[in-house]
């Protein structure tokens, strides 16, 4: 009784079976020897390479220990590659600072590519290298990386994959052999692909936030600080749109959710600059306790949590504790929705 074959889901990342010589790639360390490290070359499916101590480093070795480990991740230059007998010798002390970014950086997305690709191979019960041959290989000539067109798989699937097709020969009614070209996938592979592919290069926002703490003695001064917060808010944008919560008085949340880290972190400078502008002009004081910065979920889970429990604090407090409090700070609860204040504002 015959078995069909194990499906294939071992493959390398790029179509050439050997690096080129002079080109950084990513090792991992697998044996450290008396004379030589043995390395898997892990963008070329492990094959396995080899740098000779005196290759390390420029300068004089004084512990091997303090320049390679096993299981260390790492770029490396390629030296020499003898193809018919699989020898690959690399180098650590060849490479340059640029090398090493143009390595981390092509790694970084080969390995996502990879990752997308193995998947849909194991779970669509499907050849790895099969896919790559005919779908991963063609985007990285096309494309001079796949990474980038899979960027452009998210918005529009069909401009980059319609193009991609194989050849199959079958057997025609003469009983001659023709030779038809049909698409690359099939497609409920191609969906596959396609759903894989957005849900995890789809860019997700991220959170800035920062924390100031904001007083006014004036008379009048929890509306200056609603004033401020107004136009602290006003300063957001469509992308970068900017909210400002009161956590516990003095001190105050600002945060936005953007894709762009950068221009996150630059609205949020702006907002603050605006919010300590406008308050000083009514002898109000601003002190930013933390910088904008970019919050993991699990911070900002933490933080809304913090802001929650305050709030119910700040509810049970008596309003002669509530006068105390606003005595000292010269301000109460504020809310930009509504235009009264919880504080002695009121007739």
């Amino acid at each position: 009784m015959s078995t069909a074959s194990p499906i294939n889901s071992d493959c390398r990342m790029y179509e050439a079976r050997f690096p080129e010589v002079d080109t950084p790639v990513m090792i991992q360390v697998k044996e450290i020897g008396d004379v030589a490290t043995h390395v898997a070359l892990l963008e070329y499916n492990n094959i396995e390479g080899m740098i000779l101590l005196s290759d390390l480093s420029r300068r004089r070795i004084r512990s091997v220990g303090s320049l390679i480990r096993v299981g260390r991740i790492e770029p490396a230059m390629v030296l020499r590659v003898n193809a018919e007998k699989g020898y690959i010798d690399l180098s650590k002390k060849r490479l340059s600072d640029q090398d090493i970014r143009v390595c981390e950086e092509r790694y970084s997305k080969s390995k996502l590519v990879h990752s997308i690709m193995r998947h849909v191979a194991e779970t669509m019960n499907a050849d790895l290298e099969d896919l790559y041959i005919h779908v991963g290989w063609p985007l990285y000539r096309k494309y001079g990386h796949a990474f980038e067109a899979f960027k452009e798989i998210v918005n529009d699937p069909d401009s980059v994959l319609k193009s991609l097709t194989r050849e199959l020969k079958e057997i025609g009614p003469d009983g001659k052999e023709v030779t038809k070209v049909v698409p690359a996938i099939s497609d409920d592979v191609k969906e596959a692909l396609v759903r894989n592919i957005r849900r995890r290069m789809t860019p997700q926002p991220l959170k800035i936030h920062s924390v100031i703490e904001m007083k006014c003695f004036e008379f009048d001064g929890v509306l200056h600080i609603k004033d401020a917060m107004r136009k602290a808010e006003a300063v957001g944008t469509k992308e970068c749109p900017v909210k400002m919560k009161l956590v516990a008085a003095p001190s105050y949340v600002l945060y936005t959710q953007t894709l762009d880290k950068e221009q996150g972190v630059k609205v949020l400078n702006k907002a603050i600059a605006v919010c300590a502008t406008t308050i000083e002009r009514h002898k109000g004081k601003l002190t930013v306790k933390e910088a904008p910065r970019a919050v993991s979920e699990r911070e900002d889970k933490l933080i809304a949590e913090q802001m929650a429990r305050l709030e119910r604090q700040n509810a049970e407090v008596s309003g002669d504790e509530d006068s105390e409090a606003e005595e000292d700070t010269g301000m109460g609860s504020v809310d930009l929705d509504n235009s009264s204040t919880s504080s002695g504002m009121m007739d």
